[in-house]
């Protein structure tokens, strides 16, 4: 309910339709959770959106909307990244086991930045567990998430959290 009036959003999604080309793991006639349901209620309710000073007539929130028309430039975001270089600290972080934007796939296309390492492929903790690599280049940090795909931050909350926090501060992490 958002004024008085009812309100719809798109519901959350299955894993199988959000990564529909991992069959491979998933049983059949397996009843599969709807992901994002909890978020997309939360930040729907009336009082939340006040809080956030989310005018009401302002679209629902939804976590993957179709709504939006999005198109590929061949060059992607790859530009801005020579042009905030000097000017603003960038991260760049990956969940290890992400199929949509591998870590592979980022590693390679952030090698043809060609910046200099300034510090090599190293392991980061969180309570003396591994929760991923960081491999710093002259102009950006390249963090790995261990264990988690595209969603990182609602997968590993704890690392990610501790992780951005540390960052922010420009503590080792």
């Amino acid at each position: 309910m958002i004024d008085g009036k009812p309100q719809q959003y798109k519901r959350g999604m299955t894993m199988a339709e959000y990564t529909p080309w991992v069959k491979h793991l998933r049983a059949s006639g397996e009843e599969l959770p709807i992901l994002g349901d909890y978020l997309s209620g939360y930040m729907n309710r009336e009082d939340v959106r006040k809080a956030f000073n989310i005018p009401s007539d302002t679209q629902t929130w939804e976590m993957c909307s179709d709504r939006l028309e999005y198109h590929e430039q061949p060059e992607a975001s790859y530009w801005i990244y020579p042009v905030l270089k000097n000017h603003v600290r960038l991260m760049f972080y990956s969940g290890d086991t992400d199929g949509a934007v591998t870590t592979y796939g980022s590693k390679q296309w952030i090698k043809m930045l060609n910046w200099d390492v300034e510090e090599e492929w190293r392991p980061w903790f969180t309570n003396g567990q591994v929760s991923g690599y960081v491999e710093k280049y002259d102009g950006l940090d390249f963090v790995t998430v261990k264990g988690v795909g595209h969603m990182a931050p609602q997968w590993a909350r704890e690392p990610v959290t501790n992780m951005i926090s540390a960052w922010i501060h420009n503590e080792t992490f």
